[in-house]
């Protein structure tokens, strides 16, 4: 993955503790090494589990910690065993940078399921040297983690596809969710959210949002396109819609109850587990048993997945809804999607903020 040889620097905004408060960072950029693949990062969004890592929710972060895992920039030098990339391809770097290669999952083309992947930041390289991410202006990846983003993609809204995107994509395409005219409900209307109900109106489903708030029903239905919206908190709309559901994309990054909304699936229905929540999730055997139910999870894809869902968003006209912000209003935009206050993902323009600098 390369040493530190090289003098050259790159600049970012780290977390330094804890508190999760960012300040401009210096810091040793890698040498691309020959399968190397060096990025000038021009967009990178922001996610709620950078906020959780910032914050060492998860108790296992390293500091300083330069966040960051939807990346989309231009490639700038190449190692001498490239052959996928040239300078000036736009690409993409999502959550992994690397991984064992050898394991069945990486040989499956899953190697997100990897015991030895390797986080694009808050992880270490095998020299012992820290792994940094997208909130810098300047990465080296190990070319296998690395996409192609296609003409026709906005390259903004694109960044967010790395993971909001890529994290409903995958289970979609594994569990079999793209028969049209089939029944989904996706739970929360977050970044990741309202990519599961793009995404699930381009297969061709039956799109129905579940949500504790009645004021995202206009939007889910008017902006997104979804069929039909359930208040959770309503218990006569949640009991006329039992059983309704052949599948439900749960994208809740908190701790929450599962047993309300089980009940929404029909017999074989599938609920699948997509946001990161820091604590344990609750639910009684009788609402799986009584309807021959599957709990299952899903992690982002592979690359081979990835790569197809920028293919399928850019034939699909699929974008991430976002709001760009520069670097001097990171903190605020940290504190203000802790409280969900973003339509519907933060995206940093890296070269706008280098240049005002």
């Amino acid at each position: 993955m390369g040493s530190l040889e090289s003098p050259r620097t790159a600049h970012g905004w780290a977390a330094h503790d804890g508190s999760g408060i960012l300040s401009p960072y210096e810091f040793p950029l890698r040498e691309v090494d020959p399968d190397n693949v060096e990025i000038k990062v021009l967009y990178c969004g922001i996610c709620h589990t950078d906020l959780h890592q910032l914050k060492n929710d998860y108790g296992m972060s390293r500091y300083p910690m330069v966040a960051g895992h939807e990346v989309v920039g231009t490639v700038t030098k190449v190692g001498a065993g490239v052959e996928r990339f040239k300078v000036g391809d736009c690409v993409g770097v999502g959550c992994i940078v690397g991984s064992c290669q050898d394991c069945n999952a990486c040989t499956g083309d899953m190697e997100q399921y990897c015991s030895k992947k390797r986080w694009t930041y808050n992880d270490v390289f095998p020299d012992g040297e820290p792994t940094q991410g997208g909130f810098a202006d300047i990465m080296v990846v190990d070319q296998r983690f690395v996409v192609t983003i296609p003409e026709g993609l906005a390259l903004d809204a694109a960044a967010p596809l790395l993971c909001a995107g890529i994290t409903v994509y995958s289970p979609m395409k594994h569990f079999g969710m793209t028969e049209p005219g089939k029944k989904c409900g996706i739970l929360g209307l977050g970044g990741v959210g309202h990519m599961g109900v793009k995404f699930a109106k381009a297969f061709g489903l039956h799109v129905t949002v579940i949500s504790t708030s009645r004021s995202k029903e206009k939007e889910a239905r008017e902006v997104l396109g979804a069929d039909d919206f359930l208040v959770s908190t309503d218990p006569e709309q949640m009991a006329a819609a039992a059983q309704s559901l052949d599948y439900i994309l749960d994208t809740i990054p908190a701790p929450h109850p599962l047993d309300m909304y089980l009940p929404l699936l029909g017999m074989n229905g599938k609920f699948i587990l997509l946001g990161v929540a820091p604590a344990p999730l609750q639910f009684v055997a009788p609402n799986i048993l009584l309807g021959r139910r599957m709990i299952a999870g899903s992690f982002i894809g592979s690359m081979k997945e990835t790569q197809e869902m920028l293919e399928f968003s850019a034939e699909k006209k699929i974008e991430c809804m976002i709001e760009t912000v520069t670097f001097d209003y990171i903190n605020e935009a940290m504190k203000r999607l802790e409280k969900n206050d973003v339509r519907y993902r933060f995206v940093i323009d890296v070269e706008k903020s280098n240049k005002s600098a």
